[in-house]
């Protein structure tokens, strides 16, 4: 199984965590709007999923806003931050924040989620939530980049995951 680190306790993970050049696994999530959010309905984009526990953390914040810079100049490109949080303590976190170049998905409806992306936390105080990670799918649905955040308190290479989008 794999595992990653919570401030310094080894905590295991559920599910396979999807390795470039797989298909990546349909989901549906709940989007800020109680919309439904389904990754084929992506299709013909690159999709960016920034996956992590809590908005209300201050690392999964600062993720929240290093994506929106960085997606501002992306072309035919969604980033998808996704969490546990219910859509409307995200919604409430964008606003405050002038978060306008990302998209927010829950899996309070899906926790099969966590588990299909390899991510769910299956021990510790985090127990149910996701691990941190960045997986960048290509237009036909492929997985382009693959990191999990082996530290949960660490930000993401950010800039490995924009680079796969050329």
């Amino acid at each position: 199984m794999t595992k990653v680190i919570f401030q310094g306790n080894a905590i295991t993970l559920a599910g396979s965590f999807p390795q470039v050049g797989t298909q990546a696994p349909e989901f549906t999530l709940c989007g800020a709007d109680l919309s439904d959010v389904v990754l084929t309905s992506l299709r013909g984009k690159r999709v960016v999923l920034n996956i992590f526990p809590s908005i209300d953390t201050p690392v999964c914040a600062l993720g929240v806003k290093a994506f929106n810079e960085r997606a501002a100049n992306s072309q035919n490109t969604v980033v998808l931050c996704i969490s546990a949080d219910l859509p409307f303590a995200t919604a409430r976190f964008c606003a405050a924040e002038g978060i306008e170049n990302v998209a927010t998905a829950s899996f309070f409806r899906a926790p099969e989620f966590a588990e299909l992306y390899g991510v769910k936390l299956a021990e510790g105080p985090l127990t149910g939530l996701a691990a941190r990670a960045v997986i960048v799918i290509n237009e036909e649905g492929l997985v382009t980049h693959a990191e999990l955040v082996s530290e949960i308190t660490n930000e993401p290479n950010y800039d490995a995951a924009m680079t796969t989008l050329g």
